[in-house]
Parts: C-alpha cells; structure tokens; sequence
C-alpha cells in the first residue's frame, strides 16, 4: 500500500484521523486499519510511529488536555477577575463542542477509560493540573469574596465533570448553539456561586464581549503568534463596543 502520509506531518495525520474514528465510532470501534485506508498508508507505518492503538489514545489525550490547559491559563491571565475568569472556562467548555469538536468528543466519550490510567501517567497528571485551575479560580473568588464560602474542591471536580458528558446530548445543528448553552452554564454555575448576581446578564450574553475574548483564544491556531500573544482584553472589547 502507498505511503501518502509520509514527510514532516505524517504522524499528526495519523492522531488526526485516529481521533475523528474515535470521536465517531468510539475507541473500541476504531482500527488501525481503518486509519491506515483512509491514509492509504500500511499499518506498520502506524505501529512505528505509535506502536500501540492504546499508545495512540494516550497521545490523543495528552495532546487534546495541553491545548487545553494552555487555554484555561490565558483565560485566566486575560480577565480581571475570578468571576470572569470562571465564566470564560466555562464559556470555553461548550464552545469546544464547536469549535475543536472531533477531539472533544473523542476525548470525552473515553473520559472513563482514561480515568482508569496509572496515577502518575501524564494525562492523570494534565487532568489535575486543568482541575487545579479551576479550583484555583474558585479558590480567589471565595477570598475575594465574589463567591460564597463552598468546597471548593467538589465544586471544581463538579464543573469539569459536568462538561465531559456534553457531547451525549449537544448537537452542534441543535435549536441552541454552543455559546448558547454555555450561557445557560454560566448562569447555572455562577448563580449558585456568586454573592452579588447583578454580573449574570452581561457574562451570560451569548453575543457580548466575554464570550468574544475566549473565542478569540480557543480558535487561534496551535503555535501560531496569536496563541502566543496577549488577545484583545475583555476591557478593550467593551470599551470598543
């Protein structure tokens, strides 16, 4: 069988179109030789780049949790405060059901067999750094005291678990788009979190600045200078509007 995948990109076409089987047929449904059609590659060439299909998923995961990880720390970088901090994660949360959907879905719908992973495996170790950022968040707002007195440890393992089953129910042609939905999580998080609620219509407008600012952020591509560099301040963008 020809090798078209080979050259610089060839393993990254391979965790590409591993992930979309993935994403569509789930772990146990996709194949090596699958994979290898769709490419018109041989399967050996898989195996050399990735040796096993269990080692293909680890890739995926690792690679989907760092992208991910890098996001939520701009967010947090970019906003001023916890509250908005919170809101754009969790804006982002359903926002990648749209806009990096096939590794979203192919990570969530094997969130659980992850889970099962050694506890020092790197992708134990990306999820709890990803779960540490929102517990930090939480964290500054109780101190600050934008946020009610909670524990802030089950709240946190509570935001990150309510996402990873989105792709059970949410269809990107549904009657509510993803910046839609992830209003109506913002107001569901944020009004049992926040003391004074007077914020919720402006960081739950599916249209405003906030949810402008993350997409900003989350569609910038990987490596590009924009994700490297500062994007355009939520301030910035409702002075301007």
């Amino acid at each position: 069988m020809s090798e078209r995948a080979t050259g610089p990109g060839k393993s990254g076409a391979i965790l590409d179109i591993f992930t979309r089987h993935v994403a569509e047929k789930g772990y146990d449904g996709t194949s090596f030789s699958g994979v290898a059609s769709e490419l018109g590659i041989s399967q050996g060439l898989i195996v050399h780049h990735y040796g096993t299909k269990a080692r293909l998923l680890e890739a995926l995961h690792v690679s989907y949790m760092q992208r991910r990880i890098g996001e939520a720390r701009r967010i947090v970088s970019e906003f001023a405060t916890p509250t908005e901090q919170l809101a754009g994660l969790l804006h982002a949360a359903m926002l990648y059901q749209v806009h990096d959907r096939h590794r979203t879905v192919a990570f969530q719908r094997e969130v659980a067999r992850l889970a099962q992973e050694d506890e020092n495996s790197e992708g134990r170790k990306l999820r709890r750094s990803y779960i540490g950022i929102l517990h930090g968040v939480v964290d500054a707002g109780v101190a600050s005291g934008e946020f009610r007195a909670v524990d802030t440890s089950i709240r946190s393992l509570l935001i990150f678990g309510a996402a990873q089953w989105a792709w059970t129910w949410f269809e990107p042609e549904g009657r509510r788009s993803a910046a839609q939905v992830g209003a109506e999580l913002v107001d569901l998080t944020l009004g049992s979190l926040l003391v004074n609620r007077r914020s919720l219509p402006r960081l739950t407008d599916p249209d405003g600045s906030l949810v402008a600012a993350v997409l900003e952020i989350i569609t910038a591509p990987a490596g590009s200078p924009e994700q490297c560099e500062s994007p355009t301040s939520l301030r910035d963008l409702e002075k301007d509007g």
